[in-house]
């Protein structure tokens, strides 16, 4: 019992960070893979976990160590291109975003009451919006914490259902490959959200925000923080137990949708009814409230998240004080920028690419901005001048560049698919 406080007293950034990775787009992106692949895809789960971890951990570390976001990092030892090019890519991938999260939001609280989906929206961002901007940071900490739990629904499913788990271990332990466009497609999908760019700002940043919540640090970006290596150690456990919940949730997701959906010929989710049949064999008439349930809950996870990795991001490029510590009417252009991308995300809802469609090409856009993103930070993270003694490991240093490569490599494959070259 012991042991379990201490794990959870550790758990703060990393876990959030693990937990808001299976966001909405997330989970329909899982739920897509199931339905249409069945369990062929489950390889990637584990495949993606070291990788995942790596990176968030060196995020992570990126933070503690220097007291900077990575824009600041970025503004302060490369050229004003570079910042511009990291800072659009985030922004453009984080708007696509949130209103694929929120429209997913919206679309399961339809399913659920029958309110009209535009009253949810509105309700939605609204809500998601004074938490953020009002709620002092270790109170939302907390929340974002509880509202993780949702996702066990899926695990519970998992183990309710029948199913046939000697084909379940072989397409786990055995990858299986395919180079169709639909395959290179859900590869990139599946990696762009398990390998996210918000993730690796929020991280950074979040971990700045502990910092000064343990007063190991004046303000954002002001002094240096004084980081034991106990504290890195902390870091990385919270960042290892956060990316493991993360791929055990997605594992299952896949297990579910495959063992139902794709069982009965549903290879294509576009609908929130259509997702949440997924858990009507173990849940009946609850399918809907923990389907929504699930939706609502990590979406409001995400959407601050998203936001608020973009306005990080943002200020911390045009030198504005910006943290979640900071009350409103001291970071006026920090949450101006989290209510403007909020509210952006509305407006992504009225085209014609339905909510839980978008959540999936929101995710391989995710995958293709990933990769160069990733050798910014990598270059970041062997820097002896802005990380002194905490550069990279060797194992870093490799899974780091292995999973650089593997997604530049399934991006530009996929693009040229699009373009009939591949």
């Amino acid at each position: 019992m012991n042991k379990l406080k201490k794990i959870l007293k550790v758990l703060g950034p990393g876990f959030i960070t693990g937990a808001s990775d299976d966001d909405p787009s997330g989970i329909g992106t899982y739920s897509q893979t199931g339905a249409q692949f069945g369990y062929s895809q489950l390889w990637t789960a584990p495949f993606s976990f070291p990788f995942m971890t790596v990176v968030q951990e060196m995020c992570g570390r990126i933070g503690m160590v220097t007291g900077k976001g990575i824009a600041v990092i970025v503004k302060d030892n490369y050229s004003k291109k570079i910042l511009y090019l990291t800072v659009i890519l985030l922004v453009v991938a984080n708007a696509v975003n949130i209103g694929a999260d929120l429209g997913a939001m919206a679309s399961a609280g339809q399913l659920l009451l029958g309110i009209p989906f535009i009253f949810w929206l509105i309700g939605m961002t609204v809500f998601t919006l004074l938490l953020e901007v009002f709620v002092p940071y270790p109170a939302y900490a907390n929340l974002l914490k509880y509202l993780t739990f949702s996702l066990f629904a899926y695990i519970i499913g998992a183990f309710i259902i029948k199913q046939d788990w000697g084909k379940i271990a072989f397409a786990t332990i055995v990858p299986s490959f395919s180079f169709s466009k639909e395959y290179l497609l859900n590869i990139v999908a599946i990696l762009g959200t398990t390998i996210s760019p918000y993730l690796f700002f929020w991280q950074a940043d979040e971990e700045i925000e502990e910092e000064i919540e343990h007063k190991r640090l004046q303000a954002m970006g002001k002094g240096i923080p004084r980081i034991r290596n106990k504290d890195i150690r902390e870091m990385r456990l919270d960042t290892v137990i956060g990316m493991f919940f993360s791929n055990l949730v997605m594992f299952f997701i896949i297990v579910m949708t495959a063992s139902t959906l794709h069982t009965r010929n549903i290879l294509s989710i576009g609908t929130a009814s259509q997702a949440a049949e997924a858990l009507r064999p173990f849940a009946g008439n609850l399918t809907f409230i923990l389907f929504a349930a699930g939706i609502i809950g990590t979406g409001l996870l995400s959407v601050p998240i998203l936001a608020g990795s973009a306005s990080y991001a943002i200020s911390e490029a045009a030198g504005w004080k910006a943290g979640l510590s900071l009350k409103f009417k001291k970071a006026h252009g920090f949450y101006g920028i989290i209510t403007i991308a909020t509210l952006v995300g509305i407006l992504i809802n009225f085209t014609p690419v339905s909510p839980f469609q978008m959540l999936y090409y929101t995710a391989v856009l995710n995958g293709i901005c990933a990769p160069i993103l990733l050798i910014l930070i990598m270059l970041i993270g062997n820097s002896k001048k802005i990380m002194g003694e905490h550069t990279n490991s060797s194992f870093s240093n490799i899974m780091g560049w292995s999973i650089t490569v593997i997604m530049s490599v399934a991006s530009i494959a996929l693009l040229l698919s699009f373009t009939g070259l591949y």
